[in-house]
């Protein structure tokens, strides 16, 4: 994007063209900046959002955030809405239905982990829910990364997350991938010190 500045100490901020400082990853395209200002590290705290956002990290797993963004929609389109009910019910013509939609990630295995989690988030009602269950996980402190580098791929939370969700029958949920769940539904504040978004998400200081 034109107009883009280094942030003086922290190598991996820019300000854009409209004077605020963002991460070098979200000032890419305009897909990705409006993610970031509006979206990401905001709290999520219903079923089905976080339904979505647990699917759609397990998805990007070995891909591109960007490309996860850009087939949202089609998704949201292919597993009703993220409904955990309506997927938990998806039957094997379903997984067929889905590996043929080309406006999604076609990997038969995370397709079948989707519909297992749909299922598992489904039971956890009995204990008081997706949401309680994984903001049980939120860590007593959140980092302060002045760089990317400064920020973690995992964390004991993390671990711990992805422990008691693969007991409950959850698939795909390493704890890398949970970390960035916990950083993408505001459990966590990774926005670098400096940039604009930081503390935004009201959770964090």
């Amino acid at each position: 994007m034109g107009g883009e500045a280094v942030v003086e100490g922290h190598g991996d901020l820019v300000v854009g063209d409209d004077g605020l400082a963002r991460p070098r990853w979200a000032a890419q395209e305009p897909m990705l900046r409006d993610y970031y200002d509006t979206e990401w590290g905001m709290p999520v705290r219903d079923e089905r959002g976080l339904f979505e956002r647990l699917s759609l990290e397990a998805f990007q797993s070995g891909l591109s955030w960007a490309t996860i963004l850009r087939k949202r929609e089609a998704f949201r389109r292919a597993f009703a809405g993220f409904d955990p009910d309506a997927v938990a019910d998806f039957g094997e013509t379903d997984v067929e239905r889905l590996l043929a939609d080309p406006g999604i990630i076609r990997n038969r295995r995370k397709i079948e982990a989707t519909i297992r989690n749909a299922a598992a988030t489904r039971d956890l009602r009995e204990i008081g829910g997706l949401p309680t269950f994984l903001w049980g996980f939120r860590p007593a402190t959140t980092p302060e990364p002045q760089s990317l580098a400064d920020i973690p791929t995992r964390s004991p939370e993390s671990e711990a997350l992805a422990r008691a969700l693969k007991a409950r029958g959850f698939a795909h949920v390493g704890p890398t991938t949970m970390y960035a769940l916990m950083e993408a539904v505001g459990i966590l504040d990774t926005h670098l010190l400096g940039s604009h978004r930081r503390g935004s998400s009201g959770i964090w200081g």
